[in-house]
């Protein structure tokens, strides 16, 4: 069963919230274990960094794997 648009959008910013969420919990404990002191608003900004490169390689693995799939559909290779 393929999933709808709606769906995928939904999942797809559910991802990006998740990780968003993950990546500052983790700046906000283990930076100061490395005795790096930020203030809340740079983890904030640094979250965000982190989060558009994680999107962007997303996209680009995902499109990789999609790229592969159908060429060897196209070669009549199974999934």
């Amino acid at each position: 069963m393929q999933q709808t648009k709606t769906l995928s959008f939904i999942e797809s910013v559910s991802n990006v919230v998740i990780g968003y969420g993950v990546a500052l919990g983790s700046q906000i404990i283990i930076f100061p274990k490395f005795g790096i002191q930020v203030p809340l608003e740079t983890n904030l900004q640094i979250g965000i960094w982190f989060t558009v490169i994680s999107i962007i390689r997303s996209y680009v693995v995902r499109r990789v794997f999609t790229n592969r799939k159908r060429k060897g559909a196209k070669n009549g290779e199974g999934n």
